[in-house]
């Protein structure tokens, strides 16, 4: 037991020998010519995908030669504009646009459902309501309040307006808005209002201010610009007002089907300045998407209420309206570049050192696939131990040279 214990002991003492006496070894590159056509292709062909990706990818595209900044400062600032002729109304942008000058988010109405003369009191409740429809008076619970209802219950079962079944009655604005309802047609000529939006982006670290409205042009050149021009990415890049059908168009959504559910449209604004070329030259792109999830029937499309409060013979009365119509989103993204040496530097001596990985990549289908006979490993790795004598540094200098020729001619 002892002596296998001590064999144990010797064999530890010897390995972590060998592991200290490694550790202080010095260990150079050899360079070794393989004449081999297979090999020398691979070779080439790996050094031709790595410095193309770096000069087209990294480089070019990428422009990892630049410093660059991907959070600026942006204000945005929008206003509704146009006119509609609603029967026999007039309607302006107060009474359509919410808010009639807005931040990052306007809306405008398309189409209204209203609902007249609604008084405090009591109706019969909507019959779609759960555990609304009833036979007696039992069956509603007094003070009860269905959250997806309209108001609390008396205890009372009645007659459903002017229908022959009944729903239990609450205490509520009567009538309810699904029996009185009255759905007006869609405000059509909205597809020709305009949505002005003015943006201006800062980028801190290289002191730009830029906006997407032309600074070049006069005061009054300027007020007469934007007064008649239309966006068009070819012809006016620069004028900031925008039909909502042109919107909705490039949204690749139907006008009329937004008119009936109302949506939510984003508007993006992209800015991606190279600010090594004149600051002028940078320009913002605008794109535009559907944000709200059209599939979900229930939950699609963009609507909201509001009421106009009266007095009608001394009593508090309102008109409800339930409006739909297009949310405009507008989010700005931005960033910007320009040359500076240490990423310059970066990412040279990365491009630089990953073509390393070309010699280790043959090395490792040399050794593994070319290499069956051993020929190339007992020419690679050689061991030169302390010389002694001038005699064994002749001996080396002959046969033990860093740099080896191998041709084809060597068998495998």
């Amino acid at each position: 037991m002892s002596t296998a214990f001590h064999k144990v002991i010797m064999g530890l003492y010897d390995f972590l020998k060998e592991c200290f006496s490694g550790f202080w070894d010095y260990e150079t590159p050899k360079v070794m010519v393989v004449k081999n056509r297979t090999l020398g292709v691979i070779y080439r062909a790996v050094q031709f995908l790595v410095i193309t990706y770096f000069i087209w990818y990294v480089f070019i595209s990428q422009k990892a030669y630049q410093d660059s900044e991907t959070h600026p400062d942006s204000s945005i600032y929008t206003l509704m504009k146009g006119t509609a002729v609603h029967g026999d109304d007039i309607l302006d942008s107060v009474e359509y646009a919410s808010p009639s000058e807005g931040g990052d988010v306007i809306s405008t109405l398309l189409r209204r459902d209203i609902t007249y003369d609604q008084k405090q009191g009591t109706c019969a409740e909507y019959y779609k309501v759960e555990n609304a429809n009833c036979s007696k008076d039992a069956d509603c619970v007094p003070g009860e309040v269905d959250f997806n209802g309209h108001g609390r219950r008396t205890g009372k079962c009645i007659q459903y307006y002017n229908h022959t079944f009944k729903t239990c009655e609450i205490q509520s604005w009567c009538p309810i808005e699904e029996y009185a309802v009255v759905r007006e047609p869609a405000l059509v000529e909205a597809i020709n209002f305009t949505v002005f939006i003015r943006n201006y982006i800062h980028f801190p670290k290289f002191k730009v201010l830029r906006g997407n409205i032309e600074d070049s042009l006069g005061k009054r050149r300027k007020r007469k610009y934007l007064n008649k021009c239309q966006y068009n990415e070819e012809t006016d890049p620069y004028c900031p007002n925008f039909r909502l059908g042109y919107i909705a168009s490039q949204a690749r959504e139907s006008f009329s089907e937004l008119c009936r559910t109302g949506g939510v449209i984003g508007v993006f604004i992209n800015w991606d300045c190279n600010l090594d070329l004149n600051p002028s030259y940078c320009k913002p792109t605008y794109s535009f998407r559907r944000l709200d999830v059209r599939k979900d029937e229930d939950n699609s499309g963009y609507y909201y209420r509001f009421a106009k409060y009266y007095s009608k013979n001394g009593v508090e009365s309102r008109t409800l309206i339930k409006a739909y119509g297009i949310r405009l989103d507008i989010i700005v993204h931005g960033q910007a570049g320009k040359f500076s040496p240490i990423p310059t530097i970066i990412s040279s001596v990365t491009a630089m050192t990953s073509v390393g990985i070309c010699t280790i990549i043959c090395d490792w289908i040399m050794l593994t696939f070319i290499d069956k006979n051993e020929v190339y490993s007992d020419r690679k790795f050689d061991e030169v131990r302390e010389i002694a004598s001038a005699f064994e540094l002749s001996y080396i200098g002959s046969f033990g040279s860093n740099h080896s020729d191998l041709s084809d001619g060597v068998p495998l």
